[in-house]
C-alpha cells in the first residue's frame, strides 16, 4: 500500500498491487486495474518511489516496476 495526496489535500493509501498506469495529464493521474481514476498532487516519479519502496518492502522486484518508467517519462 502507498499515501499519496488528493488534489483536496486528504490522504489516501492506494494497494500498488491494483496500479496499472500513472500519467501526468498535467496532473498526476492513477489509474487503477478497475479502472478508478485518481488525481493526486505527488509527481509521477514520487508515484513511482512509492511503488518501488512498497515493493522492495515486500522482498518483491523492483525491475518489475521499473518497466513503467518509459511510459511515465512522457510530456505529452
Amino acid at each position: 500500500m502507498i499515501t499519496v495526496t488528493r488534489l483536496d489535500g486528504s490522504r489516501v493509501v492506494v494497494n500498488a498491487e491494483l496500479i496499472e498506469t500513472v500519467e501526468a495529464v498535467p496532473e498526476t493521474v492513477i489509474v487503477l486495474v478497475t479502472r478508478r481514476r485518481l488525481m493526486v498532487r505527488e509527481s509521477v516519479d514520487e508515484v513511482i518511489d512509492r511503488v518501488l519502496a512498497y515493493r522492495q518492502g515486500l522482498g518483491g522486484q523492483p525491475d518489475a516496476v521499473r518497466g513503467l518508467l518509459p511510459l511515465a517519462e512522457h510530456d505529452d
